[in-house]
C-alpha cells in the first residue's frame, strides 16, 4: 500500500482509503451490505477485475473489511464491513452531499444503478412533517426502481417496485435525484423530463438536509 509518508492524519486516512475505487467500494457495501465479489463488480462498472481484487485485499489487510466464506447454495466469500469501515459513513454522506453541486451536469456514459437511486433520499433528505401518516413514493430513473417509504419521521428507502405508490416520480436521473436533492425545483425538473404522477405534495415532506447534520 503506498503512503504519503506524513504526520497527519487526513494524509494517513487518505493512505487507506485514497486510491481510485476504494471508498466506492465501502459505498456499495455500506448501501447493500454482505457482498459478493460479482455483487461488487456489478455495482461498480469499469473496475477491472484485478483491480477489485487488489482494493479488496488491502481492504482486508488495513481491518476495513472482512472475508467469509458462505455456506450454500451462496457458496462463495461475502465482503463485509467491520466496524472501522462502518465508521466511514459519516464520512461518505459528508462527501456525497458536498459533491451535489457537481451533479448539475449528466454526462451520457455515466452508469447509474439502483442501489444510488435507494441511498440518496435516505442520506440527503429528511422527513419535514414526522407526524404525517405513512406514504410511498416510486423512483424510476434509466430504468432503475426505487422506492421511498414515509413514516414516524424516517425515511427508508429500498430497491424495487412499490404496490401501490401514493407519487410517482418517473424520469432521467438529473431529474429525479435533483429534486429529491433540492438541487432543481419542480418546474425544472419537469423541463428535464421528469414526470410526477399523484401527490405532489409529498415533495414538501422531503427536506434537503445539511452539512452539519451528516456529521458524527
Amino acid at each position: 500500500m503506498r503512503s504519503y509518508g506524513q504526520y497527519c492524519s487526513i494524509a494517513r486516512a487518505l493512505d487507506v482509503v485514497g486510491d481510485r475505487w476504494t471508498l466506492l467500494i465501502v459505498r456499495e457495501l455500506l448501501v447493500r451490505g454482505p457482498c459478493r465479489f460479482t455483487d461488487l463488480k456489478n455495482g461498480l462498472p469499469g473496475v477491472a477485475t484485478n483491480l477489485l481484487s487488489a482494493r479488496l485485499k488491502d481492504l482486508e489487510t488495513a481491518e476495513l473489511i472482512t472475508r467469509e466464506d458462505a455456506p450454500p447454495p451462496v457458496a462463495t466469500a461475502l465482503y463485509t464491513l467491520s466496524e472501522t469501515g462502518l465508521a466511514l459513513e459519516p464520512v461518505l454522506k459528508a462527501l456525497g452531499l458536498w459533491g451535489l453541486q457537481f451533479m448539475t451536469d449528466e454526462r451520457p456514459d455515466d452508469a447509474f444503478r439502483a442501489q444510488w437511486l435507494a441511498y440518496a433520499p435516505a442520506w440527503f433528505t429528511t422527513d419535514a412533517d414526522p407526524d404525517a401518516p405513512p406514504a410511498v413514493i416510486q423512483l424510476v430513473a434509466s430504468d432503475e426502481l426505487a422506492v421511498i417509504e414515509l413514516g414516524s419521521g424516517q425515511i427508508h428507502t429500498r430497491v424495487g417496485r412499490a404496490t401501490d405508490p401514493d407519487l410517482v416520480l418517473d424520469g432521467p436521473p438529473r431529474a429525479v435525484l435533483g429534486l429529491l436533492s433540492g438541487v432543481i425545483d419542480l418546474e425544472r425538473a419537469g423541463q428535464l423530463g421528469l414526470s410526477a404522477r399523484g401527490r405532489r405534495d409529498l415533495l414538501s415532506r422531503l427536506r434537503p438536509v445539511t452539512q452539519n447534520e451528516v456529521r458524527p
